[in-house]
């Protein structure tokens, strides 16, 4: 999408100081807000844990949400260095005018599982009103932030780095609701767990969808506190007539090159098939075999995303051999067998032993998660029994796999015989545009 950015000024939110950014549209690299200065080191030094927003906001009393009205959207991985909750702070603080929570997909607590939610009820440690925000679109949104009487929308939700991984885009809509009704948005920010590269093919607009609402590259590269700043002055604009008052509550300690092991920050699995930091240094690769009929992505076992494969009677070790040869950066392959015990969309694979490679990323730093999974779906694509999921409620645009990379360029160009330089050399440009494009929105 070619839109021009929409520039106004920022200023930092002065009840945190520098460890808080009040964005109203894009930040100048000049103003952006440093934060602490000693981020030297693994984990900003010996023994130095990341900070997450929640850590810092909890360290100043609360003092940015002082005398407000708040709604808070969380899941379960809105904790804080011990594992307590941001509600159940808040909530055993006094210091917070906490009004209601907003339950996004998998639910608040986290009980539902995917394409599931809690539905809207009191929570039993707190006694606040839960929303079920599952699905919701903008129009839902506004009517729930109306009906909660919030004025401030809290988000603290931990992302894995990839365009087609949900949270940001409920992020996104809830963002639009509030610019439009004149609230102000929180967002405590989060490391991102795949580190703040860029890579992958650019979303574009006639495949936008549910897994991915607007123009960005399939691994963003950015913690949800920089989308949120990018959505602001990017998008909400046009969309929302006007940019959110937004106040993103940065970490401390964090660098981009860090991966989750390196942060110090403890894991609560984001989703069900989404169990550890391993899981998420893959996904924005593997995650594409989703868009794939014949071949499982591994859910219902305990490596999803991490083993991938197809029916044993139709895929077999030449797989992993091809994949071996090829020598790419920052990983191996293991030959794999397993049978997955929750198969989504492709029940013809339910509790069939399937056989395929475990993913082992060796180097985190060297590899590139999107390259690899091309070129598993390059070796993948000559066998005869590989097929695209084609989707039959979407006839217009039928293929998922579309959906997920945000074109039919990968799809057609693997189908045509490409190989792997060739599948990602294709995005170049446009990723190089989008690294240029996100800079004046980075924080870190």
């Amino acid at each position: 999408m070619h839109r021009r950015s929409f520039l106004a000024s920022t200023a930092a939110a002065s009840a945190l100081g520098a460890t808080a950014a009040t964005t109203l549209a894009p930040t100048p690299a000049s103003a952006r807000p440093t934060g602490d200065a000693d981020r030297s080191g693994p984990g900003g030094g010996p023994g130095r844990r990341v900070a997450t927003g929640l850590d810092v906001l909890v360290g100043s009393g609360f003092d940015a949400l002082s005398g407000q009205r708040v709604g808070v959207l969380s899941n379960p991985t809105g904790v804080d260095a011990t594992y307590r909750h941001l509600v159940d702070l808040m909530h055993g603080s006094g210091q917070v005018r906490l009004t209601a929570a907003f339950g996004p997909e998998h639910g608040f607590r986290g009980s539902a599982q995917a394409g599931g939610s809690e539905g809207t009820g009191t929570d039993a440690r707190t006694g606040i009103t839960v929303y079920d925000a599952y699905g919701a679109s903008q129009t839902k949104w506004a009517e729930l932030i109306t009906q909660s009487g919030v004025d401030t929308v809290v988000f603290d939700i931990q992302d894995v780095g990839a365009r087609f991984y949900t949270y940001i885009w409920t992020l996104y809509d809830s963002m639009v609701a509030a610019a439009r009704l004149g609230r102000r948005y929180v967002v405590l920010d989060r490391p991102n767990p795949v580190g703040g590269r860029a890579y992958g093919p650019m979303m574009t607009t006639p495949f936008t969808s549910g897994v991915g609402k607007k123009e960005i590259v399939q691994q963003h590269g950015m913690t949800v506190g920089e989308l949120a700043r990018f959505f602001n002055g990017e998008f909400l604009p046009t969309e929302a007539g006007r940019a959110v008052d937004l106040t993103v509550i940065r970490c401390r300690h964090w660098r981009r090159d860090q991966v989750a092991a390196e942060t110090g920050v403890p894991w609560v699995l984001p989703s069900p098939n989404m169990p550890t930091p391993d899981t998420a240094l893959v996904y924005p690769g593997t995650g594409m075999f989703e868009g794939v009929a014949s071949m499982t992505e591994g859910r219902g076992t305990t490596r999803p995303f991490e083993l991938v494969g197809g029916l044993a009677t139709d895929f077999d070790y030449h797989w992993v051999d091809r994949l071996a040869a090829r020598d790419l950066p920052g990983v191996e392959f293991r030959e794999a067998y397993f049978s997955p015990t929750a198969a989504g969309q492709k029940p013809d694979l339910l509790n069939k032993l399937c056989a395929g490679v475990e993913v082992k990323v060796v180097d985190p730093g060297r590899f590139d998660p999107i390259r690899t999974a091309v070129a598993m779906l390059v070796e993948a694509r000559k066998y005869p029994a590989f097929a695209w999921r084609a989707d039959s409620w979407d006839p217009t645009r039928p293929y998922w796999i579309d959906k997920l990379s945000g074109s039919t360029r990968l799809r057609t160009m693997i189908d045509a015989g490409a190989d792997v330089g060739d599948v990602v050399g294709a995005w170049s440009a446009e990723l190089a545009a989008f690294d240029r494009r996100r800079r004046r929105y980075l924080l870190y």
